[in-house]
């Protein structure tokens, strides 16, 4: 099967991206550190505006959040939402909004890109459901332990082309039924470090922005996610490939379509 082609669609060139992040904890405040730095070489590269970027978090820093999320001491008991853009605004003269809420599905909203970083399958269910009307991109990301996945997929009806969302490849993961109950903080940085790898939010945001600068700097895409595993040391691509999606359940407009061999029949 002759191998897809993605290409950044224009309007993402041609004027400020418009960015929502949803979840600004673990992988949410390392990647807005990332998109951050993307923003700055965008601006440096010509392009009209570089990044607009609303955060959603209703979370407050805790103790245990020092020293595995981009928190200091100091910042306890203040929203995670505007600690993270009241600092990248004084640093980066940027001019991004902070939402000490949930996103839910009444917002309803039409960003070029929203970026999960959740925990649970329910919180992606409301991404979805938040961005029913949407069109542009939704990246993905997720981790256990020590493993996760990054999945950049376009949001909207099948068509011929689009790039799969992360619901759409993988239907569990967005299945609240699925959630695991315990769900508590821990209540110390020690239990915590027991629970999850120091470096795996670390590693998806790397991923994950990877994905979004050689979409911008290339214009293209070789592969549209990839899977990390810290403990084989293991980081593998998700191609951009009819057959490989299929093999996850997905088949797009295109891949459906009968060859006429098939559809025609003798008279």
């Amino acid at each position: 099967m002759k191998p897809l082609k993605h290409s950044i669609p224009s309007h993402m060139v041609a004027r400020p991206w418009q960015v929502v992040v949803v979840g600004a904890g673990g992988t949410g405040s390392a990647m807005l550190t990332s998109l951050a730095r993307l923003h700055h070489a965008m601006l440096e590269l010509g392009h009209p505006g570089g990044i607009l970027c609303t955060v959603f978090d209703d979370d407050t820093v805790s103790p245990t959040n020092i020293g595995r999320q981009s928190f200091y001491p100091s910042d306890i008991g203040a929203y995670k939402a505007a600690v993270l853009v009241n600092r990248i605004n004084l640093l980066m003269g940027t001019d991004w909004k902070a939402q000490c809420t949930r996103l839910t599905a009444s917002a309803s909203i039409q960003p070029d890109l929203i970026i999960g970083c959740v925990d649970t399958r329910a919180a992606r269910k409301e991404i979805l459901k938040a961005c029913r009307f949407a069109r542009g991109y939704y990246l993905d990301c997720g981790n256990e332990s020590d493993r996760g996945q990054v999945i950049l997929g376009q949001l909207g009806e099948k068509r011929a082309g689009k790039l799969p969302h992360v619901g759409e490849l993988f239907p569990d993961l967005v299945d609240p039924s699925k959630d695991k109950a315990d769900l508590a903080p821990s209540c110390s940085m020690a239990d915590a470090l027991r629970k999850q790898s120091l470096v795996i939010n670390q590693a998806i945001a790397v991923q994950a922005f990877n994905l979004l600068w050689t979409l911008y700097r290339t214009g293209t895409l070789q592969f549209c996610g990839s899977f990390i595993n810290l403990a084989t040391g293991r980081t593998n691509p998700l191609p951009l490939d009819r057959e490989a999606w299929a093999r996850f359940g997905y088949q797009d407009q295109k891949a459906r379509r009968k060859p006429k061999s098939e559809s025609s029949t003798a008279t």
